[in-house]
């Protein structure tokens, strides 16, 4: 006997009830999810991988996108191998570069040393693309010991950043760190890329950093998901305390204290739909397998963002 249209809905719609929530938050079909997972190599740093072990342990683990960092690449080149060939082991796995990891000084006050980061980006930037990148993270490298006030004159260094990525094919994205002197907050970052003009400008934030720096979480409500295409996912203890606490002290997502649950929902609801990347530095998982750690790890921010969108 036929099922009328009415009824079928109705029961399909009961069904999918009664399905795990992990079967129907993580189907197979990627449009069905709001974020994208990549793995930032920083999170295996310790084990000392190369640039093709790194991919593969990303693959194996599960990610969908891979960010690694420039030094990797340039070691890579520096053994004889080819870029272009990593590039295909990615796109064999079915995993995308959605960013990278560069520490250009691009922000700097002195226009010599500026001249030689803008050169230094333009290398960096030019290595990725030929892995396959879309865009370069833009922390203030140079400048964290000193606090560089104008931020409408960072803009304008952001813009002739973003410039130089315009001619290469990659998309520089300001990075605040909670630990600089110069755009350590949420607030400062986003007023450098809302006052650059440049159609494509970003900026990369960082759970950790956020707390860091003491911008906090509730300020990301602000913003238009648009504005950043990539969030470093991870989380942080109750102790040390702000003033004390470093990059190695990350943990996994959902085993420290960050209201993860909230900021993901709040990323959501603004329209973010970039890619939540695992980025740690703990040295107690680089002691750990690899590949036990990223598996762990995704699993971890699987889990927070499934609590999130319940």
């Amino acid at each position: 006997m036929r099922m009328n249209p009415l009824s079928r809905r109705a029961w399909l719609t009961a069904t999918a009830a009664t399905l795990p929530l992990a079967t129907r938050s993580f189907a197979n079909d990627r449009k069905t999810r709001p974020f994208r997972f990549m793995l930032n190599t920083a999170t295996i740093m310790g084990q000392k991988l190369s640039l093709t072990e790194q991919i593969e342990v990303t693959a194996k683990a599960g990610y969908e996108a891979f960010e690694p960092w420039v030094r990797d690449l340039e070691a890579h080149v520096s053994s004889g191998k080819s870029l272009k060939d990593a590039a295909k082991q990615l796109k064999d796995h079915g995993l995308t570069v959605e960013s990278a990891i560069g520490f250009a000084q691009w922000i700097v006050e002195d226009a010599t040393a500026r001249k030689k980061g803008l050169e230094q980006a333009k290398r960096d930037m030019d290595l990725v693309q030929q892995l396959g990148a879309v865009r370069i993270a833009a922390p203030p490298a140079g400048a964290t010991d000193k606090a560089i006030t104008d931020l409408h004159q960072i803009a304008d260094r952001y813009f002739a950043l973003c410039e130089v990525g315009d001619k290469i094919g990659v998309v520089p994205q300001v990075e605040l760190w909670g630990f600089s002197k110069s755009l350590s907050r949420l607030g400062e970052t986003a007023l450098v890329i809302i006052d650059s003009g440049h159609p494509k400008a970003c900026l990369l934030a960082d759970v950790y950093h956020l707390h860091k720096g003491g911008s906090g979480f509730g300020s990301l409500k602000l913003l238009s998901g648009a504005s950043m295409q990539v969030f470093h996912m991870n989380d942080y203890p109750a102790t040390p305390t702000r003033d004390k606490i470093t990059d190695a002290d990350r943990v996994y997502p959902g085993d420290g204290v960050a209201p993860l649950v909230q900021l993901l929902r709040d990323l959501h609801q603004i329209g973010f739909r970039g890619a939540l990347s695992l980025e740690l530095f703990n040295r107690t998982y680089w002691k750990q397998d690899a590949l036990l750690v990223a598996k762990t790890g995704l699993a971890k921010m699987k889990a927070v963002v499934e609590q999130a969108l319940a």
